[in-house]
């Protein structure tokens, strides 16, 4: 009899995780992994490959090295969609982590987005939101990875289980939020959707306050 409950109450758990898992493989406005070029772009960067974690892991590099990131380069249009990302080969940091969420979703691997609060110069306030992602890996479980690209004092890789993401927390206004979203937050979308040049977006940059945080579901 407890064998039995058991087995029911495993099975339960599996049912429970795999619905749980399909959230963060959807498709979305946001997260168009369907579009073509998306697929044939997560393809070719999984060929070659044969398990989940490298292809997880060559997706990531592709993002991190291969779109530019909008600041970085000053780099127009700003970008959200993930087709659009690809298309224009740039984006802020949220955009960036919308086309590795779409090329890991075409190749199967569930993936979520993660925010950080951060200091815009690194001297604190002001503050604003930086993007970036969860890979649901087999074995490891939800890994963190930051794709916006590396440069001097940024060295963001893939070394799971050990997290090695681009920023660490130095002040007490800034936040290392844990919640995986299936979608980007709203404020994020509207934030890119409303700025046309790089510049203006650095001026626009989207932030969340700490006092605010739990109502957007970040804690």
């Amino acid at each position: 009899m407890l064998k039995f409950v058991s087995e029911a109450f495993t099975i339960e758990v599996v049912a429970f995780l795999s619905v749980d898992m399909e959230e963060y493989l959807k498709v979305s406005e946001v997260i168009d992994w369907q579009h073509p070029e998306i697929m044939e772009c997560a393809k070719q960067i999984a060929s070659g490959y044969e398990t989940p974690t490298a292809i997880a892991k060559a997706c990531f590099e592709w993002v991190r090295d291969e779109i530019r990131h909008s600041y970085d380069y000053q780099m127009n249009p700003v970008t959200c969609r993930a087709s659009d990302v690809l298309q224009h080969k740039t984006g802020y940091c949220y955009a960036k982590s919308h086309l590795l969420a779409a090329l890991l979703r075409a190749n199967e691997i569930p993936a979520g987005l993660c925010y950080q609060r951060l200091s815009i110069d690194d001297k604190g306030a002001p503050y604003s939101l930086h993007g970036f992602n969860a890979i649901h890996l087999p074995e490891v479980g939800w890994y963190r990875v930051d794709a916006r690209g590396n440069k001097e004092a940024v060295n963001a890789q893939f070394t799971p289980p050990q997290e090695q993401l681009a920023f660490k927390i130095q002040f007490s206004e800034e936040a290392d939020f844990p919640a995986i979203f299936s979608e980007p937050l709203q404020v994020v979308i509207e934030a890119l959707q409303a700025q046309k040049t790089w510049d203006d977006m650095l001026r626009n940059l989207p932030d969340i306050s700490l006092e605010s945080a739990k109502s957007y579901g970040l804690l």
